[in-house]
């Protein structure tokens, strides 16, 4: 009987032991919020400085690794060259600015300034609990403003001519 008992105490204890590991090891590896943007951005910089390719991977949206995946396919050449080539910084940069990290639902952008001293707006997307540099957001974007820029100059070019029959 004896032995009975000390069996379920040590069977309780060890359950209740797995319970509290689990409970602590769930709340020291979230505290339920996302990193925001600015934190993203500099694991992000931490991980290119280091050339860990992964850990930089690891903070790009899905939509970016697909437009790095097409990159390679189109130069004949892996995804990790695309990634690290592609930062959003200077190589020869020692210190990386950043500001007005502004967050509009699962969106969000923040200012980071370029090798040229100007600043430049870096997108983010909400994945999985988790905010993703967006470099496609960036791309498109750029590529829109361009159209728009292209759109007024043929705008302005075109003023004052007559149409064409």
């Amino acid at each position: 009987m004896r032995n009975a008992k000390s069996f379920m105490f040590v069977r309780t204890s060890i359950l209740t032991m797995a319970v509290v590991v689990a409970m602590l090891a769930s709340g020291c590896s979230s505290s339920g919020k996302p990193n925001t943007p600015v934190e993203t951005f500099k694991s992000y910089i931490n991980a290119a400085k280091k050339k860990d390719t992964t850990g930089m991977k690891l903070r790009l949206s899905a939509e970016s690794i697909k437009m790095h995946e097409q990159q390679a396919k189109a130069q004949s050449t892996t995804l990790d060259d695309v990634v690290k080539q592609e930062t959003l910084f200077n190589e020869g940069q020692k210190v990386v600015e950043f500001r007005d990290e502004k967050i509009d639902g699962d969106k969000a952008t923040l200012q980071v300034k370029n090798t040229f001293g100007t600043w430049e707006t870096v997108s983010f997307v909400l994945e999985d609990g988790e905010w993703k540099i967006d470099k496609k957001g960036y791309a498109d974007r750029l590529m829109q403003e361009i159209e728009q820029s292209t759109q007024q100059m043929d705008d302005f070019i075109n003023q004052g001519k007559e149409p064409t029959p």
